[in-house]
């Protein structure tokens, strides 16, 4: 009997051990939740974007989407990308290459130059563009890298990306990205959603830009200028057989400037469905935020961000609240750069004066 019970008593205690041995083994696999919003202050927006894809993405709820319905859009300038330096990339862009490039500024048509002085007095000394200026400067850009190749393009808009921003300390154009920003792809990403950049920038210059923070070509919808082979010449397409020695290249030929309603319908052209998520910044993204929340399938939501902080990004208070009441009015969901923004840049960069050479 004693040996019996010694038996027992043994088999217990291995028992016991091996349960807590997998208890253990199970506790020291549980992986800790996901952090998502590291660089964001709790507030209105993020609490309405958390609610809206937990909510949207559980089988059992009657808001339920399916992953491949779950399209985002995004605009760029002001958006994601840091806008108010002081003012587009593109713009930036243009001005430098036609009043700067030692390359191409001698041989600028009147037009295109008018267009870069345009761009050059409204940042230096304030003067106010003129009216439609996102037309003039579209037909100017596409007659300023007319003939580039878009290898040739690609580089030439990194190199200048590379450069340092003016207005910051302690960063490049082509890494002014809004940080908080990139946090809401992430997530989205990790949450089934695919999301596009839908800009009124052009398209091959988005694609430059974003592509560092991992987002496709083919997730990118901008202003466009025709295309054509180098030996085409003005051959339709239709006609001409590209051989395999030939490159693509831009032609000064505007196709759209992807703004307000055209937003949408490059949208339906490309994407093929109704966004459920749209994030903007002007009103040329509200046609774009009108779209989504017009859609009758699936519950939807769409975000406004204002460029309220005038201590760490060159701002205009006043305006942004006075959009962000009109915003609300619309239905967005307003984020707010000062209040909701732990940082905006990252660590290390400075807002400064503006300096030129």
């Amino acid at each position: 009997m004693a040996r019996t019970a010694t038996k027992t008593r043994i088999f217990v205690a291995i028992l016991v051990i091996g349960l807590v041995a997998t208890s253990c083994t199970k506790e020291d696999s549980v992986q800790p939740a996901k952090e998502y919003f590291t660089l964001w202050n709790q507030c209105e927006a993020l609490t309405a974007l958390q609610e809206y894809v937990k909510d949207v993405t559980n089988p059992k709820s009657t808001n339920y989407i399916e992953v491949e319905d779950r399209i985002a859009t995004f605009d760029m300038d002001g958006t994601f990308v840091g806008e108010l330096y002081p003012t587009y990339f593109e713009y930036n862009l243009l001005e430098y290459r036609v009043l700067d490039d030692p390359t191409y500024k001698d041989i600028a048509p009147d037009d295109v130059k008018e267009a870069a002085q345009n761009i050059r007095d409204f940042v230096r000394d304030g003067k106010k563009l003129p009216d439609h200026f996102d037309m003039i400067h579209a037909r100017a850009a596409a007659k300023a890298y007319a003939g580039m190749s878009l290898a040739e393009f690609d580089a030439y808009v990194k190199a200048y990306a590379a450069k340092d921003v003016n207005g910051f300390k302690g960063m490049t154009y082509g890494q002014s990205f809004y940080k908080p920003m990139l946090q809401v792809f992430e997530y989205l990403k990790d949450n089934g959603f695919t999301y596009y950049v839908v800009s009124g920038s052009d398209r091959f210059i988005c694609r430059s830009l974003v592509e560092s923070i991992g987002i496709m070509p083919n997730r990118v919808i901008g202003m466009d200028v025709k295309l054509r082979s180098t030996k085409e010449g003005e051959e339709p397409g239709v006609d001409y057989t590209m051989g395999k020695d030939e490159n693509i290249i831009r032609t000064d030929e505007l196709i759209i400037k992807n703004l307000k309603t055209n937003k949408v319908l490059q949208i339906a052209q490309e994407i093929g469905k109704v966004p459920v998520l749209s994030f903007g910044n002007s009103g040329g993204d509200c046609a774009m935020h009108n779209y989504c929340l017009g859609g009758k399938k699936y519950r939807c939501a769409a975000f406004m961000l204002i460029a309220d902080d005038e201590d760490r990004d060159h701002a205009n208070r006043e305006k942004a609240l006075k959009l962000a009441v009109e915003w609300r009015e619309n239905g967005y969901h307003v984020i707010s750069m000062r209040d909701d923004f732990k940082t905006i840049y990252g660590d290390g960069v400075e807002k400064t004066d503006f300096t030129f050479n």
